[in-house]
């Protein structure tokens, strides 16, 4: 048994020393209760960039946390933005990130501010409980708002399955509220699905449409394809075993598409999500990390084994898959209009780092934005944001706000950054080899002149970029996939779909940061080529 999986059992749900090392007047946990912290919502982190002067001085290192809040759908009210925008400002360091699972996070959280934070987050109706961890995580969903009642069926199932799939310990109301119960905090103090030693490793659900897959919902442990009909939601196509994590030297270990499992109805949807993870639950591996995710199960025992099991668990057969083609992927950006006469505004982010600069003040426009028009928010899992619910008479105030804070309306922006994404990388995550966020915008710079020097300005090449194999940022399924190597030292993918249906493969490795680019010309004149 993997040492993770001793913390988790020895840790009398999700409690372990974490109230008590809290208490203690240092700036970070011990390596056990840092494990701990992953269910709360919390990684211990440290400034890597001070590392090397801070040990020449004699320091410790510079510790520091990363809060991340769970938001099922990207859906936040203006209370909620709010909130999270004051405590970037009073606690992290200074921005607010959308995740590419629809997420906020703070970085930069200091030991003593912890507790401070999370009550306010709590306040607020949201939680960082099971945003981290070996549990289901935040569920995702398209965040389109104009689909009427596909729209509110699909909110239904995802509020159920976040609901239902989050910790039932009362280990965080205790830690971090002060033992109070709230909304966000289960009543229960057992574990009925999960158990005391949880799952074998994270697990991943989200939700698409057929002409619209944003999410990646083959990149999913665990995705519904919604299929409606005159209006409704008639069913969902089922695909199990997605995911994007691999190891360097380990080929036992690849990034992988979900696999069609079966058709259900609405009312099937929860029933069949807890079987299968019940599945994983007992048959993924406890023993190697690296090797505990439930596309393991799917690639060696099969899809139909899978099948199998899950019916079992539910005591009744599966109806097959049904034949469903994913025709779109939409970045939502720009004006949309929605029921009722109300519009969306989809404004570009990028590497969802919502934050004031010289040139650009999102953070600023942003909170007087939500602040005098209150609409409602949803975040992407491309890592931008959309105000919904503006009437048409104050598009020309959301439009002033954002111009008066030097920020582009989508239709200004060259669409290969509609969608590009990075993971944030270096200095702050403990697992990353080179750059991603820091190096997205010079690269994106790169590649939109590259595309104008061939030609090719009109397109959009998905652009992603991780700092690791762990692929946060969904890079092996772009059509330009970079992947940190070592220092400044990445490996390129191409041949991946903007439909998110299909992997990249490798086709440079050990390649510089400067010359990503000049090795991509050769592929991008001969796309010209075929295109003409």
């Amino acid at each position: 048994m993997a040492k993770a999986e001793l913390i988790k059992e020895s840790s009398h749900l999700l409690r372990g020393a974490v109230g008590e090392e809290l208490s203690q007047e240092t700036a970070h946990f011990s390596s056990t209760s840092a494990q701990v912290l992953k269910f709360h919502g919390m990684y211990q982190q440290e400034d890597r960039d001070s590392r090397q002067e801070r040990k020449k001085e004699g320091q410790e290192k510079g510790y520091m946390f990363m809060l991340r809040t769970k938001v099922p759908g990207g859906r936040v009210t203006p209370a909620q933005y709010l909130a999270h925008d004051e405590i970037a400002s009073r606690f992290a360091n200074g921005t607010l990130r959308i995740t590419a699972r629809q997420d906020f996070q703070l970085h930069g959280v200091l030991k003593k501010d912890m507790k401070e934070a999370l009550q306010t987050i709590n306040t607020t109706l949201l939680s960082t409980l099971g945003a981290c961890g070996d549990v289901v995580r935040n569920v995702v969903l398209c965040p389109r708002p104009a689909a009427g009642s596909i729209e509110r069926e699909l909110w239904q199932q995802v509020s159920h399955l976040s609901r239902h799939f989050s910790p039932k310990t009362q280990a965080y109301a205790e830690i971090w509220l002060d033992g109070e119960k709230v909304a966000t905090v289960a009543e229960e103090e057992e574990e009925p699905l999960y158990g005391r030693t949880y799952l074998p490793r994270k697990f991943k659900i989200g939700f698409s449409l057929p002409w619209d897959n944003c999410i990646d919902v083959m990149a999913q442990d665990l995705g519904f394809i919604a299929v409606p009909d005159r209006g409704r939601v008639i069913g969902f196509n089922v695909y199990v075993g997605g995911g994007m994590g691999m190891t360097y030297n380990k080929p036992a270990t690849f990034p992988a598409l979900g696999k069609p499992l079966a058709w259900v109805d609405g009312e099937q949807a929860v029933p069949v999500a807890t079987a299968v993870v019940e599945t994983f639950r007992d048959w993924g591996d406890r023993e190697n990390r690296k090797h505990a995710r439930i596309k393991y199960l799917v690639a060696e025992r099969g899809i139909d084994w899978v099948r199998q099991e899950v019916e079992r668990r539910l005591g009744f057969a599966l109806a097959a898959p049904r034949r469903v083609s994913l025709s779109g992927a939409h970045s939502h950006l720009g004006w949309q209009p929605q029921e009722g006469g109300l519009w969306s505004l989809g404004v570009y982010v990028e590497s969802g780092r919502i934050a004031d600069t010289e040139t650009q003040q999102l953070k600023t426009a942003f909170r007087h934005l939500v602040t005098r028009l209150q609409p409602g928010i949803r975040l992407t899992s491309d890592q931008n944001i959309l105000f919904t619910d503006v009437p048409a008479s104050q598009r020309s105030v959301v439009e002033a706000i954002l111009k008066d804070h030097g920020i582009a309306l989508a239709e200004e922006v060259a669409p290969v950054r509609h969608r590009a994404m990075a993971c944030p990388a270096l200095p702050t995550c403990g697992l990353a080899l080179s750059e991603a966020e820091r190096v997205l915008p010079s690269l994106l710079q790169q590649i939109e002149q590259e595309l104008k020097d061939v030609g090719l300005e009109d397109e959009a090449p998905l652009v992603r970029i991780t700092g690791c194999p762990n692929g946060c940022a969904r890079p092996y399924t772009a059509e330009i996939g970079i992947v940190g190597r070592s220092g400044d030292l990445y490996v390129l993918y191409v041949g991946g779909s903007h439909l998110g249906t299909r992997l990249g493969v490798p086709v440079a490795e050990m390649v510089h940061g400067k010359d990503l680019v000049p090795t991509l010309r050769p592929l991008l004149l001969a796309f010209r080529e075929q295109r003409e």
